[in-house]
């Protein structure tokens, strides 16, 4: 760069260097976000082969200040009480690529021990880093049907 001085120029490369920085940590924190929340569904699931409706409900705190909710999340919980250990088949996140905060359904298809396999609909809201991170357990539906969708 002619007629840029030297110091001019270093400050420029920089402030190049910090910008890409920041924005590949970004892009980063955002491309996790399926796989934080594959997590916690996860260990929701895990407490719900448990049979632990206590355990599920504090993974879904939205839920639990809902008497409905919680009355039905701890009847399901007794329902698809299984030995084994929770393997997940399949999951769709509820959303792609975050920056902000977003809420959708994700479908997760599961199986313990020997019983057959079981598909849920889990409704997650996900903040993406310029929001804070992380991922919230909004619910948890009933089985459906092995083809079924959990709709968008």
């Amino acid at each position: 760069m002619p007629g840029v001085s030297r110091p001019a120029r270093l400050t420029l490369i920089a402030i190049a260097v910090f910008a890409f920085v920041a924005i590949a940590l970004l892009l980063a924190r955002a491309l996790t976000g399926s796989g934080a929340e594959r997590a916690a569904v996860l260990e929701v699931l895990r407490a719900q082969v448990r049979g632990d409706g206590e355990a599920v409900l504090s993974d879904l705190p939205d839920c639990a200040r809902e008497p409905a909710c919680a009355a039905t999340t701890r009847s399901r919980s007794r329902l698809l009480r299984r030995p084994g250990e929770v393997k997940v088949l399949n999951y769709r996140p509820s959303v792609g690529l975050s920056l902000t905060r977003q809420s959708g359904i994700g479908r997760v298809a599961w199986k313990a021990g020997a019983a057959l396999p079981v598909v849920q609909c889990v409704r997650v809201r996900r903040e993406g880093p310029l929001t804070g991170g992380g991922v919230t357990l909004l619910s948890l539906s009933n089985p459906i049907d092995g083809e079924a969708s959990c709709g968008r």
